[in-house]
C-alpha cells in the first residue's frame, strides 16, 4: 500500500511546539510506517519522518514570514496532486483546498476534518460529498450536511507524556492565549480558588493578551512561561494538580486536554464542544458551565484517581488506536475502488 499523508506547511511536521495538524498528521505517517505501508508525508523541507519525505519549501510560513502562505499551500498542494498516480490512497489533514483537485485525479482522496474556521467553508466539502470520504475528530464536531466514513479521535504518542500521582500544587493553562481558549477565565478560576496558575502557550491574539492576561502576570500566583515544547510540556502537564480548559468555543477535539489525562492530570473542562467525548466527568475531571463551577471543581479534585486519567486516555486517544482505526479505513477504501 503506498500512501501519502499531506500535512499543512505553516509548521514542520512534526511541530517544534504549536501545530495540532501537523501533530497528527506526523502521528498518522509514523504510525503507519511502523505497519509497513509505503508512506511519502508532503510537509515542510525540515520535518522529521522515518517514511519517504517531499517537499516544495524549506520551512514552513509561520517560522520563515519572508514566505507567502498562500503561494506556499498552492505549490505544496498541486506538488502532491501532479503525483497523485504514484499512491494508491491520499490522506488529506490540510483542510478543503486539496479537495478543489479530487475530481481531476483518480487517486482516492480520504480526508480528515480538523476543524471548520468558519461555516463558509462548508460548501467546499459539500461539493465533493460523494466523491471523497470523510472523517470527523469527534463525533460533536459534524455537519449534518456532509457525509462521514467515520469519527476517529487524534492520537498522541504515549512514551512522550510521564505518568504522574504525586503532582505540584499548581493548576495549568495550556494552549494559545486567545478568547476562545479562555485564558482569561482561567487567570479568574485560579484567583478564585486561590492557586497558582501556570500559563504555556503562543500569543495568538495580541491585543488580548494585552488586555485580558498580562495584567494579572505576577510571576508568583499567575505565571506565564511561553510556549512551550515537548519536553517542557510534559513537565508542566505531568506535574500540575489539574489542567484548567474554559474554552469559549466549541473545540473539535482539544489536544492539551487528551495530553493531560495520558499524564494522569485531571481536566476540568467547560462542556463544550467535543469535551464530553474526552472527559468523563468526575472520573477524568469535571465538567462545568461557568467560573464558579470551575472553582468548586478544584476543591474535589483529590477525588480523582490520576491513574484512572491515564488508563482512559491511552485506551482512547493513543497513536496505536488512531493509526488501527485509519489502517481499517484504508483498507476499507481499497477494498471498495
Amino acid at each position: 500500500m503506498k500512501v501519502a499523508v499531506l500535512s499543512p506547511v505553516a509548521w514542520r511536521t512534526p511541530p517544534r511546539h504549536y501545530g495540532p495538524w501537523e501533530q497528527v498528521a506526523s502521528n498518522i505517517a509514523e504510525g503507519m510506517v511502523g505497519k509497513g505501508v509505503d508512506v511519502t508525508l508532503f510537509a515542510t523541507g525540515d520535518s522529521l519522518t522515518k517514511g519517504k519525505l517531499d517537499a516544495i519549501c524549506e520551512k514552513g510560513y509561520e517560522e520563515d514570514k519572508t514566505q507567502d502562505a498562500k503561494v506556499l499551500e498552492c505549490l505544496h498542494i498541486s506538488n502532491l496532486m501532479e503525483k497523485a498516480d504514484d499512491f494508491d490512497l491520499i490522506h488529506n489533514n490540510f483542510d478543503f483546498l486539496p479537495l478543489t483537485y479530487s475530481g481531476l485525479i483518480k487517486t482516492p482522496v480520504i480526508t480528515t476534518i480538523h476543524g471548520f474556521s468558519s461555516p463558509k467553508i462548508i460548501p467546499v466539502y459539500k461539493k465533493y460529498n460523494q466523491r471523497g470520504y470523510y472523517v470527523s475528530i469527534s463525533n460533536a464536531d459534524r455537519s449534518p450536511e456532509l457525509n462521514y466514513l467515520a469519527t476517529v479521535y487524534n492520537g498522541l504518542n504515549k512514551d512522550e507524556f510521564t505518568f504522574n500521582d504525586r503532582p505540584e500544587d499548581y493548576l495549568l493553562y495550556f494552549g494559545r492565549i486567545h478568547h476562545d481558549k479562555g485564558a482569561a477565565e482561567a487567570i479568574q478560576i485560579a484567583r478564585k480558588a486561590n492557586k497558582r496558575l501556570v500559563m504555556a502557550g503562543i500569543i495568538q491574539d495580541e491585543g488580548y493578551y494585552k488586555s485580558n492576561v498580562e495584567p494579572f502576570i505576577d510571576n508568583e500566583q499567575i505565571v506565564y512561561v511561553g510556549h512551550a515544547g515537548p519536553e517542557k510540556r510534559n513537565q508542566l502537564l505531568s506535574n500540575a494538580s489539574a489542567l484548567l480548559h474554559p474554552i469559549n468555543f466549541n473545540e473539535p477535539f482539544g489536544m492539551s486536554v487528551a495530553e493531560a489525562m495520558l499524564c494522569g492530570t485531571p481536566v476540568i473542562a467547560f462542556n463544550r464542544g467535543s469535551m464530553p467525548e474526552l472527559v468523563r466527568n468526575e472520573q477524568t475531571g469535571f465538567l462545568v458551565s461557568n467560573i464558579e463551577e470551575a472553582v468548586n471543581a478544584v476543591a474535589q479534585l483529590k477525588h480523582i484517581n490520576r491513574a484512572n486519567c491515564r488508563d482512559w486516555a491511552a485506551a482512547n486517544f493513543s497513536s496505536e488506536k488512531m493509526v488501527d482505526d485509519y489502517y481499517g479505513l484504508y483498507q476499507q477504501i481499497l477494498q471498495q475502488g
